[in-house]
């Protein structure tokens, strides 16, 4: 008789531990319908230099239109200062760049605003560099005065560089530059969710639109125009109307 009891209180146990588990898988299955997972963001990666003139047309005149709407909020941005510049061979802690030491400092101070400031942060700073007529203006004053313009401390970016940090940061720069599968032909080399787009990287905001698994937002719609019936029924590409797009002001930081 003992035995039995016993028997019993063990499968009333086990009994219980299922219930028990399957009431919270299933209050964890509502949770997840009720609050699906939000969407990834598109990866859009810049493979660049910063006195190259097609980088700086793409970055100041194209890439900028990317803040100008509502577009940069299903994107993550990563920009990659390094372009066509190499390392000696003889020593790979010495740097040359396509167009001199000035190019080579610049990349260096992008690169460390690339990581010590958020992605609007650093792209507006970048942004206002490549606006700069920088055939005229020496380096270290055309940064320091977008630093100041745009209410930016300098510290941090003093910092990166004087410390080593910034070469650090500019050659693991180049290493993921040189890595690229397939290999960059040209710069600026434009990429979305590491998918070149090859000569077509001018028009990266449809590709954006394209891969984003969301609602799509008001910067795709012409995109949304020309879905498929059976994504316009189900609304999961649909464009947020009532949104407001944001007035080309706000990119509108070249220094008098």
């Amino acid at each position: 008789m003992a035995g039995h009891f016993v028997s019993f209180l063990v499968l009333s146990t086990l009994l219980c531990l299922f219930i028990s588990q399957s009431h919270s898988m299933a209050d964890n299955e509502v949770a997840e319908y009720q609050n699906p997972p939000k969407p990834k963001k598109v990866t859009l990666s810049l493979y660049y230099e910063s006195l190259n003139r097609n980088c700086r047309n793409f970055i100041v005149n194209k890439l900028g239109e990317m803040f100008d709407t509502d577009l940069h909020k299903i994107v993550s941005l990563r920009m990659v200062p390094w372009g066509n510049a190499r390392k000696l061979r003889i020593s790979n802690e010495t740097i040359i760049c396509q167009n001199g030491p000035s190019e080579c400092y610049l990349n260096t101070i992008q690169a460390c605003a690339v990581n010590v400031w958020p992605a609007e942060k650093h792209f507006k700073f970048i942004h206002c560099i490549e606006s700069q007529d920088l055939s005229f203006l020496a380096s270290e004053a055309v940064w320091r005065g977008c630093s100041d313009d745009l209410e930016l401390s300098q510290d941090p970016i003093d910092h990166c560089y004087r410390s080593g940090e910034g070469k650090k940061l500019i050659l693991r720069n180049g290493e993921e530059t040189e890595q690229l599968v397939p290999k960059k032909r040209f710069i600026p080399w434009v990429t979305v969710n590491d998918r070149p787009l090859q000569e077509d990287y001018r028009n990266y905001t449809s590709y954006v639109c394209k891969a984003y698994r969301g609602k799509r937002p008001y910067a795709c719609r012409s995109y949304w125009q020309k879905s498929t019936v059976n994504e316009t029924l189900t609304g999961e590409v649909s464009y947020e109307e009532e949104e407001k797009v944001p007035g080309s002001s706000e990119m509108k930081m070249e220094r008098p």
